[in-house]
């Protein structure tokens, strides 16, 4: 399979083309027009549908057809077009459409309330931006000026953004590669995740990892921060045990800043609000995205301990639409819905269902090597029976389930990442496990035809 890159399914091989060549009128002239006139690049085009409609885990085709939408781009917490988020959205539109910078309203405010008070272990300050990938940007500025160095810990296979900055810290080679001089002074570890490592880890606290950093950090004057995914996003992967406890206690004994990206994983998706309190770690720094903005408005924060407020001659994140009206009244309602709805309790209920269902598809199916998440946040990983990694045979699940109503994105190019609205009923989702098990037959019977 041409096209298959580590953060999401390939777009380029010949499933693409083939199932680009069975939409229906309406979508394929949609489809053409989007490839004319679009730059094309990598995990975007040619585009997957031509999409016209969109409530709660179904998206509506040009074509009229329904697909559950396990995947949303990890927006869709709430799932498409939640009624409180859109009218909140409304109503600032219709009382403040823009708020000039160097302005506030009250919706940034009301907003910068709720998440300050919301995150544990404070005091907190934050600024809003228009991106996770600028916020993320804004975060390894702030990091620079607190300590004075210049130097990132990042992960290898890490996304952070595909800005420049964010890039230079992402260890997924399809943002990276061919780009040319980064931001300097970048080291790359092998990821917070089980199993073989190249540090030969032999226990499952993979000790060795963190030795690694604790000798690094010792060897280094320049290093001010690591940046780090509390759980890889793109292929599930699960930290080891007690893996974030000691990273906080090495970046306290060399005054290293520690920047969770929490960007597609927080807000009630795991069972928790905050992805790093399931593992009792507290960070210097937290970013946050994509769900935040109630899958409506691009909205996305940066949040900080109040004694890092120390860059006020500074311009950390100046940004147009730093203190959106419209954005900062959707993540007030995304965060009140998760509240009001119990969103983090119910994650963990169907995560848990739907894991269970999972498990029970992986004793039927040998394409399933491994199944593994946290709340709504799932993966399936599938391999050959040679343990080689099945990526020819996930790309066939993906088409055969898309044709029968169930989109998700493959990660690393064998990992069928799930991750539908968490409110979601139970009929949707056992239907999304029926699919899913004739894809997985339907794909297994072709690699053998």
């Amino acid at each position: 399979m041409s096209g298959s890159p580590g953060e999401g399914d390939g777009n380029l091989g010949p499933s693409r083309a083939a199932w680009r060549a069975r939409r229906g009128p309406a979508g394929r002239a949609l489809l053409e027009a989007d490839e004319r006139l679009f730059l094309r690049q990598i995990l975007s085009t040619p585009c997957l549908e031509a999409v016209v409609g969109a409530e709660g885990p179904w998206l509506v085709t040009a074509d009229g057809a329904r697909i559950l939408d396990f995947h949303g781009n990890s927006v869709h917490q709430l799932g498409h077009g939640h009624p409180a988020v859109v009218a909140a959205v409304v109503e600032a539109l219709r009382t403040l459409p823009f708020c000039p910078r160097r302005y506030t309203n009250p919706w940034a405010v009301r907003l910068a309330e709720a998440l300050c008070g919301a995150v544990p272990g404070g005091p907190w300050k934050l600024l809003l931006a228009p991106s996770g990938s600028v916020a993320v940007g804004m975060a390894l500025k702030l990091a620079r000026y607190a300590t004075g160095r210049p130097g990132f810990v990042a992960f290898e296979g890490s996304f952070h953004g595909a800005g420049m900055d964010a890039a230079s810290v992402s260890g997924e080679p399809l943002f990276r590669d061919g780009l040319g001089p980064l931001l300097p002074g970048v080291r790359f570890l092998p990821p917070p995740t089980r199993g073989p490592c190249r540090f030969d880890c032999r226990d499952e606290e993979h000790t060795g990892c963190t030795d690694a950093l604790a000798d690094l950090l010792a060897r280094t004057s320049d290093i001010g921060a690591l940046i780090a995914e509390p759980v890889r996003w793109t292929t599930v992967e699960l930290p080891p045990e007690g893996y974030w406890q000691r990273v906080r206690e090495i970046c306290d004994r060399f005054g290293v800043l520690l920047i969770l990206d929490e960007i597609p994983s927080a807000l009630a998706r795991t069972g928790s609000l905050f992805v790093h309190t399931r593992f009792g770690i507290r960070p210097d720094i937290l970013v946050l995205g994509k769900g935040l903005g109630g899958g409506i408005w691009p909205q996305a924060a940066m949040l900080a301990r109040a004694e890092l407020d120390l860059a006020a001659d500074k311009a950390l994140g100046h940004y147009t639409h730093e203190k959106s009206p419209a954005g900062s009244a959707a993540a007030l309602a995304t965060l009140q819905v998760i509240e009001r709805e119990g969103l983090c309790a119910r994650a963990q209920r169907l995560g848990n269902l739907l894991r269970t269902r999972l498990e029970a598809l992986r004793s039927r199916h040998p394409l399933i090597a491994a199944v593994r998440g946290l709340g709504l946040m799932l993966g399936v990983e599938l391999r050959r029976a040679d343990g080689a990694p099945a990526a020819t045979e996930a790309d066939r699940v993906l088409y055969a389930a898309l044709e029968r109503g169930l989109s998700f994105k493959i990660g690393g190019g064998n990992v069928l990442t799930l991750c539908p609205p968490i409110t979601i009923d139970e009929v949707e989702l056992e239907r999304a496990v029926a699919i899913l098990d004739e894809a997985l037959g339907e794909a297994a019977g072709s690699g053998r035809s």
